[in-house]
């Protein structure tokens, strides 16, 4: 004769592994997204950089050549 509280346990344990499969697979979903985000975002970075590398080249030279004025 079968246990019903092992039955009860069972399909709960059935239950948990297979709501892990499916977040485990939302998971991977997830961070092949961001992956993808951030491989986008990488050019935004790069651009960034520049420009504010641009910006403190040309304080520099604007300081150094005296041409720098006081902001309104």
């Amino acid at each position: 004769m079968n246990n019903p509280m092992e039955e009860q346990q069972n399909a709960i344990l059935e239950r948990i592994i297979n709501n892990l499969g499916k977040l485990n697979d939302s998971v991977i979903t997830l961070n092949k997204k961001l992956q993808q985000v951030n491989m986008a975002n990488m050019n935004v970075e790069l651009a960034s950089q520049m420009w504010a590398n641009y910006a403190r080249n040309a304080v520099f030279h604007l300081e150094e050549t005296g041409s720098l004025k006081k902001a309104i």
